[in-house]
């Protein structure tokens, strides 16, 4: 969740100037364009500019010769200047439009960079990161940061750099042609503009601030709401969504409200210094024409110049407060991009070599937070081909082994082996690559069935995949639906039922075919024919392989070369199921438990 953070205006601009550092190398991978879509600005700059010069000299030329318009004299010259005129204005055109073209390519691809960028951290971010983390606020975050990159160059090559070209060069004419206080006034008026825009925009900014957390908070709510839709059915709590939601909406309204009335007096305050400015040098001007210091021309030019140099600057206003908009958005894509990678490669990291898939286990401890050790002491070791499963009750850290032997969280001390090798050792990609899963809670992609089955095997061929299917007896069950394989199954598998997502997931276990397999409940959805019809797959299944099983119901796991039973994070008992039963222990009252359960459920029936 975002929190509203007021930051200080010299740290904010600080956060601001390097945030646009950082853009810098998306920009440079294209130099070439870069370079010459600032070469047409600067062209179309000096033809923007020669316009009102050209118009200058069109009036004098018509004034001068107003008594004598037919001869010869007074018209060859203006249709010169009107052709220079229109060649002008065409050129102008030309070069803004070859700017714009050849920089889309600058915009577009440092976006696509950017995003890719982004997503990449966030699947390199550990665990820890993306179970705190809400849905909704990500995608929003990455979208306004994706954008943010694009309006930055946007507003710098379409704005602001011709602005200042522009500016540079009017300040130039000035100078070289016309009396000192033109100039004064002119530079005065634009200086106390910008400042004025600069201190305003700065005292309103933190309702923009907070209109972005609010909308990434709403967005969050909502999107969290609909993930979870039958529960909020479950408990007719749409009522209490749409009152969070509403509450947030009410906070941002209050924001959005105060942003764009105070915008408005920025609006007003711009509009007042551009006239006092414009009525300061019009006066000057005409003046100078009554005193015969100044031609009309020189009036017109002046005044086309003004206005000319002012109509971007009143746009400046805008884009300067777009552009803090905008690095505001982008401070939360930097911040992402910033968050710590917690689970990382060592430099020297090599590819894992799989030749018997031992696993070993050696006095791990693990902890998600410090004040809640999850693991104490833990060893074993799961033989090449030999079946380990793990049974106790909840919270005993059964399902941790699974996340710790992928590496989704480094491990507070002990170790990690497999064949020898520390997972600490190895590259991530390696080591995912040697282990297969099947999850206790199985979520599918919104697309065909077909697509989340080769998800395991993207380059697998069709039979390859059909052949899976059937080993996890799910093939007769897909080939009787209307479109088949191709059956969409909804966003996160919601149309297929918890046992038929279980298939699903054996299936891909078995076409991925890792060495090292681990089922945590993997039959906890199925019911008990569906379970022994699978049960005999997995047991199958894992004679060839290394096999760790989490497991609830215990009569799954009978067969298990040796079981651990633990409680509290600890091993407390261990050895195979005949010898657990005579030890009459805690794996014992269990099993008795689960018997007694069970007769009473067929009794029932």
């Amino acid at each position: 969740m975002h929190h509203l953070l007021y930051t200080t205006a010299p740290e904010t601009q600080r956060n601001d100037l390097h945030n646009l550092r950082r853009m810098l190398p998306y920009i440079w991978a294209y130099k070439g364009r870069v370079l010459f879509a600032l070469l047409a600005l600067i062209l179309a700059k000096i033809a923007t500019v020669g316009v009102p010069l050209i118009f200058k000299e069109i009036v004098d030329a018509l004034d001068s010769n107003s008594s004598n318009l037919t001869g010869q004299d007074g018209l060859v010259l203006p249709i010169v200047l009107f052709l220079a005129y229109g060649a002008l204005r065409l050129s102008s055109s030309l070069f803004n439009e070859l700017r714009d073209a050849i920089f889309a390519r600058v915009r577009y691809g440092a976006m696509h960079r950017l995003s890719r960028q982004v997503l990449q951290h966030l699947y390199n971010l550990s665990l820890r990161f993306h179970l705190d983390r809400r849905t909704g606020n990500i995608s929003r975050d990455i979208e306004r940061g994706a954008m943010s990159v694009s309006s930055i160059l946007n507003y710098m090559v379409f704005n602001i750099l011709p602005t200042l070209t522009e500016f540079i060069m009017v300040a130039f004419i000035l100078l070289h042609q016309y009396e000192i206080h033109f100039t004064v006034i002119t530079f005065s008026t634009v200086a106390v503009y910008i400042g004025f825009t600069f201190a305003v925009t700065n005292w309103r900014m933190h309702y923009r601030h907070s209109m972005n957390a609010l909308d990434s908070k709403a967005s969050g709510q909502a999107v969290d709401g609909l993930l979870n839709y039958e529960t909020v059915k479950y408990f007719n709590n749409e009522a209490y969504e749409l009152q969070r939601y509403d509450q947030t909406l009410n906070e941002w309204e209050h924001a959005a409200v105060k942003s764009q009335t105070s915008m408005s007096l920025l609006n007003f305050g711009q509009g007042a210094i551009i006239a006092v400015g414009l009525t300061l040098i019009m006066i000057s001007a005409g003046q100078g024409v009554v005193a015969g210091e100044l031609s009309l021309g020189d009036l017109v030019l002046v005044n086309t110049l003004m206005l000319q140099l002012f109509i971007p600057l009143g746009f400046l206003g805008i884009i300067y407060r777009m552009l803090k908009h905008t690095l505001a958005d982008m401070q939360q894509v930097m911040r992402l991009l910033d968050r710590e990678i917690e689970v990382k490669d060592k430099a020297d990291a090599r590819d894992l070599k799989v030749t018997d898939g031992e696993v070993r286990f050696e006095k791990v401890n693990f902890a998600y937070r410090p004040d809640r050790p999850i693991l104490h002491d833990v060893s074993f070791t799961i033989h090449p081909g030999e079946k380990l499963a793990v049974v106790g009750p909840s919270g005993a850290g059964k399902s941790t082994l699974a996340r710790l032997l992928f590496r989704f969280y480094d491990i507070n001390s002990g170790r990690i082996l497999i064949d020898g090798q520390a997972t600490d050792e190895v590259t991530q990609d390696s080591l995912r690559r040697a282990i297969g899963i099947v999850p206790q809670d199985t979520v599918l992609f919104n697309e065909s069935i077909y697509y989340n089955l080769s998800y395991a095997r993207p380059d697998a061929g069709r039979e390859e995949i059909i052949q899976a299917a059937k080993l996890a007896h799910i093939h007769e069950l897909i080939e009787s639906l209307p479109e088949g394989y191709e059956t969409i199954v909804g966003e996160r598998g919601l149309k297929l039922s918890g046992g038929e997502k279980q298939r699903v997931a054996i299936a891909r276990v078995i076409l991925k075919n890792p060495p090292i397999m681990i089922f945590d409940e993997a039959t906890s959805s199925l019911d008990s024919h569906s379970e022994q019809a699978i049960t005999q797959s997995l047991s199958e299944l894992s004679q060839q392989h290394s096999t760790l099983v989490i497991a609830h119901r215990l009569s799954t796991v009978i067969d298990a070369d040796e079981i651990l039973v633990m409680e509290q994070g600890r091993i407390v008992e261990r050895g195979n199921h005949a010898a657990l039963l005579e030890k009459d222990g805690l794996y014992a009252q269990m099993w008795a438990l689960q018997q007694q359960e069970e007769q009473t459920g067929h009794l029932q029936g």
